[in-house]
């Protein structure tokens, strides 16, 4: 077998066009050359071999045409989500698209109508609320409640905010930023929730490879096989090669199918041949490797970054059981919100998402791109202990 990478290589990407390098002095004012990126959600790591021998072989061939038989991709998509997930599914059910924030916005275009409102449980990826708006449609926040320091559902509460106006709701499973993996009786209780409202249900799932050791993700397909969903899944990001820009949106429901397909019509979206390559060579044997040797691996990053950062007094890391996404609440510190941001940008010089872009529930908190070198982790978290030094 091939030989699995070195995680703990440290890879210069300054200079490389890459955004969460290249583009952080300018948003977070945090110099590459002395600070540290974790914000934007790819991974400092290079993908399995096969992924770079698919792009090796079209290097060779030299053309680069349009792209076409997606038989072999479509294949390796049902042996991943069957072998990984065990989900069945078939080849026409899935649509290949530019991304899953690509996906949504097509969604979005399919199943609504401007004015209509858009359910979203915040915290929750902030690129959500971004496209709904951008696309003239509503976003209704519905806030998860925390309970013994983690996201739950807060059906209850959420009924008083639904007056009939809303047609979707998207699920973040498992959850960014919180972590969570949902549970099969959350996930029926949240397709229950969308069918009660009319709501059209539609699932990200990019981070459903990306689960700690001894959590196990259920598609929500599978939790509500009797309902109609709308999945997204996609391997830009288990396998760190977002800048391929390929995603699926996968469709049982041939109500639901049929209208997906008639807005990928009439916008004329096509396949991206390098994207499409990379998805295919990951989703095999040894990609499936290499997923499992780099979740014990982000699992000793989680466990490095929370043994320091926990010892802040009134810092705490929310416990991580997906993504490699770190959620850090900085409320306890009694500091307003510019205060202790600045103490991670400009003392610690660590640029990290700020909370309050996540939506209702956000404020307080950080998150921090675990994905990374080991030595790089920890320092972080060093930097971030020195930072609020004079509260220990």
């Amino acid at each position: 077998m091939t030989a699995l990478p070195d995680f703990d290589e440290v890879i210069d990407r300054i200079g490389t066009h890459s955004v969460k390098w290249d583009c952080m002095e300018s948003l977070y004012g945090v110099s590459p050359q002395e600070g540290i990126a974790m914000w934007v959600a790819d991974m400092d790591f290079r993908p399995p071999q096969a992924v770079q021998d698919a792009l090796s072989t079209l290097l060779h061939q030299g053309v680069y045409g349009y792209w076409g038989d997606e038989s072999a991709y479509q294949a390796a998509v049902q042996w991943w989500m069957a072998n990984r997930h065990g989900w069945a599914i078939e080849p026409g059910w899935i649509f290949t698209t530019h991304g899953l924030v690509n996906g949504t916005a097509l969604c979005l275009q399919a199943f609504t109508e401007p004015g209509d409102g858009v359910v979203l449980m915040t915290p929750v990826y902030h690129a959500f609320a971004r496209v709904i708006r951008a696309a003239g449609r509503r976003v209704v926040e519905c806030p998860l409640a925390q309970v013994g320091g983690r996201y739950e559902m807060d059906f209850d509460a959420w009924e008083a905010r639904m007056d009939g106006t809303a047609k979707m709701l998207i699920l973040c499973s498992p959850h960014n930023p919180g972590g969570r993996v949902w549970t099969e009786a959350e996930l029926k209780a949240t397709a229950d929730f969308a069918k009660r409202h009319n709501l059209i249900l539609v699932s990200d799932e990019i981070h459903h490879d990306l689960v700690m050791p001894g959590h196990r993700h259920i598609p929500m397909a599978v939790a509500a096989s009797d309902q109609p969903v709308v999945m997204m899944t996609a391997t830009t990001k288990t396998f760190n090669i977002a800048g391929g820009h390929s995603g699926n949106v996968i469709i049982a429901d041939p109500a639901l199918r049929g209208r997906f397909a008639a807005t990928m019509a009439a916008l004329g979206i096509s396949a991206n041949s390098f994207g499409i390559a990379m998805a295919t060579a990951a989703y095999s044997p040894e990609g499936a490797a290499w997923v499992d040797a780099l979740n014990t691996y982000l699992e000793g990053n989680r466990q490095a970054f929370d043994a320091i950062v926990n010892t802040i007094p009134g810092v705490r890391s929310m416990p991580l059981q997906a993504t490699y996404l770190a959620w850090v609440d900085f409320s306890g510190t009694g500091m307003g919100t510019a205060e202790f941001i600045a103490r991670v940008e400009k003392a610690a010089k660590i640029a990290a998402n700020h909370g309050a872009t996540f939506g209702l529930g956000g404020d307080g908190f950080l998150r921090f791109n675990l994905a990374t070198p080991r030595a790089r982790v920890i320092e972080a978290a060093t930097r971030l202990k020195q930072a609020f030094a004079d509260l220990q």
